[in-house]
C-alpha cells in the first residue's frame, strides 16, 4: 500500500472496534480531515485531539488508523488534488451516500475543534456552508438509488471543496507564518 493510497473500509472499521470507538470509518476520515483542514497539528496522537477524548490511545506506528493518518495528510497537501474520501467501496448508492452524509457532519465537528477563530475566505465560507448542507441532508429512503452519478458529482465536489478548505485554513496559515 503507497503513502497516498487511504486503509481500507474494512481495516478501519477492525481498528475503530478494538478501540470501542462508536464512529464509522467514514465519520473517523471525516473528523481526520476536518481536523487537518482547519490547521490542526497533524500528530501520532491524533485521535485524542480529534475524538476531544483525552483518554483515547495513540494510532499503533503502522496500524490502520495510523496509515489513515498520514495518508490523509499527504493526500490534503498533494499538488495533483489525490485526496479521496473514505466510504463504502461497494454496496447500494443509498448507503454511499449514508456514509458521505456522515463523513460531512464528522467533517464540520473537527474542523470546527481546530479552527479556533483563525479567518477564512468568502470561497472557504461558502464551501463550509456547502458542507454543512451536505451533512444535514437526509436519505430518501423511497430512492431506488439509481442516481450514482449524482453521488459522483457531490462527492467529486465535496473533494473540491475539503482541498480549498485545506487551503485557505492550513495551509494559508503555515504561509502567513512564513511572512512574519
Amino acid at each position: 500500500m503507497s503513502e497516498t493510497e487511504l486503509p481500507v473500509w474494512a481495516e478501519v472499521a477492525a481498528a475503530a472496534d478494538r478501540l470501542e470507538l462508536a464512529s464509522s470509518p467514514a465519520e473517523l476520515h471525516g473528523a481526520l480531515c476536518g481536523w487537518l483542514s482547519a490547521g490542526g497539528a497533524d500528530a501520532a496522537g491524533w485521535l485524542a485531539l480529534v475524538m476531544a477524548d483525552p483518554a483515547l490511545p495513540a494510532p499503533q506506528p503502522g496500524d490502520a488508523l495510523d496509515r489513515l493518518r498520514g495518508t490523509s495528510a499527504a493526500q490534503l497537501g498533494d499538488p495533483e488534488f489525490g485526496f479521496q474520501l473514505l466510504l463504502p467501496e461497494d454496496g447500494k448508492p443509498i448507503d454511499r451516500a449514508a456514509a458521505l452524509f456522515a463523513w460531512c457532519r464528522a467533517f464540520l465537528g473537527g474542523f470546527g475543534l481546530a479552527l479556533d477563530g483563525k479567518p477564512m475566505s468568502e470561497e472557504g465560507q461558502e464551501a463550509l456552508r456547502d458542507l454543512a448542507n451536505l451533512g444535514a441532508a437526509q436519505i430518501d429512503e423511497a430512492d431506488d438509488g439509481s442516481d450514482e452519478e449524482a453521488l459522483a458529482e457531490i462527492e467529486e465536489y465535496l473533494r473540491m471543496a475539503v482541498l480549498l478548505l485545506h487551503a485557505d485554513c492550513a495551509l494559508g496559515m503555515q504561509h502567513r507564518q512564513r511572512l512574519h
